[in-house]
């Protein structure tokens, strides 16, 4: 059974999962929510006023539930007295957790309540989060509330208070909350990306492609498990698509005609690239290293030059079409016969 080292596989997953997130929701603000670590905050404030405070935030609690048609015994008290705990070690960075038990009845009250009190301090609020549900109608629900309290209550900067999801979000749900209209500010993106659900390894398995200098090949009914022989290179046919090709073969000439195989197809065709780029690059050779590897930053600045080249139509996340890959009439005469032969 073909193995191979869980870092790099691991590596290339969330690589691929973290550019699906960019791709998805680029105006979105997005935050690492798998990480598992704690954060340091550098917040530097007096402590508030313990009474002063509390008392504060029960008048708010009457006039933001009789706003919302709430009962004043409604709101969970031990939820509000968590929120006053925080508002009073972190003033300037208060944020409600508002679906620990309702949202409309408990969670939102109670953090308005307290987002008042704070602001006759002279503190706002920095966000509200949600972490279950219907992430992108709560937040569009908050959102018409926080309007409604701003006119009602005189003040403005609450209607803008910025909202954060999380909870388990893929891609799909990364595109729902991202699109048009959503009332979502805040997306914090963990456990689907780091845990890689819809494909948690990834295959990258070394096989046999020549013995002795003579090419090979592995047969099967699964052309995706068919390997494909010798020794090989690869160019990228820009104004067309890529091409596989024999090592031994000479490169494609830019403005040349070249036939190829497009994969699973049943009959070649001709291109004429306006530009050849060589793919195969010698980075290590008997276990040494050829050239110094490129460092972090060069790496994500080729991946994001390399991806911006992709057609937007592979990089869509509904359908998106596949990317093709051809083989050179060499390479597909040597599939083909060695395929007729029926043997490794």
């Amino acid at each position: 059974m073909g193995s191979c080292a869980p870092g790099p596989p691991l590596a290339a997953l969330l690589s691929g999962l973290g550019r699906i997130v960019s791709l998805v929701a680029p105006p979105r603000i997005r935050c690492d929510c798998g990480s598992g670590r704690e954060g340091m905050w550098s917040l530097h404030c007096p402590l508030l006023p313990l009474v002063d405070l509390a008392a504060s935030v029960e008048m708010w609690l009457e006039r933001v539930c009789g706003h919302l048609g709430l009962g004043v015994q409604e709101p969970h008290r031990g939820e509000r007295a968590a929120f006053v705990a925080y508002a009073l070690a972190f003033p300037r960075a208060f944020q409600g957790l508002l679906d620990t038990y309702s949202v409309r009845r408990s969670g939102l009250p109670n953090f308005l309540a307290v987002a008042l009190a704070l602001q006759e301090l002279g503190y706002q609020a920095v966000g509200v989060r949600l972490d279950s549900g219907d992430l992108l109608q709560q937040a569009q629900e908050i959102r018409g509330v926080f309007r409604t309290v701003a006119a009602q209550f005189g003040v403005p900067w609450l209607q803008s208070v910025p909202i954060a999801v999380s909870n388990n979000i893929d891609e799909e749900e990364l595109a729902r909350l991202a699109q048009k209209g959503s009332e979502v500010n805040v997306i914090g993106i963990g456990t689907s990306v780091v845990t890689c659900p819809r494909q948690p390894s990834l295959g990258c398995v070394y096989k046999l492609v020549s013995v002795g200098g003579q090419p090979r090949m592995k047969l099967t009914e699964d052309p995706e498990k068919q390997t494909l022989p010798g020794s090989k290179a690869a160019f990228r046919l820009l104004g067309s698509d890529d091409v596989l090709q024999l090592a031994e073969e000479p490169p494609p000439q830019a403005g040349q005609e070249l036939r190829v195989w497009p994969r699973g197809a049943r009959e070649s065709c001709t291109v004429r690239p306006a530009h050849v780029e060589p793919l195969l690059r010698l980075w290590v050779q008997q276990g040494q290293l050829c050239e110094p590897l490129p460092s972090l930053a060069e790496s994500r600045a080729f991946a994001q030059q390399s991806l911006h080249r992709l057609s937007p139509a592979h990089r869509r996340l509904e359908q998106p079409a596949l990317y093709q890959v051809a083989l050179s009439e060499k390479l597909q005469a040597l599939v083909d016969r060695l395929s007729a032969r029926g043997a490794l």
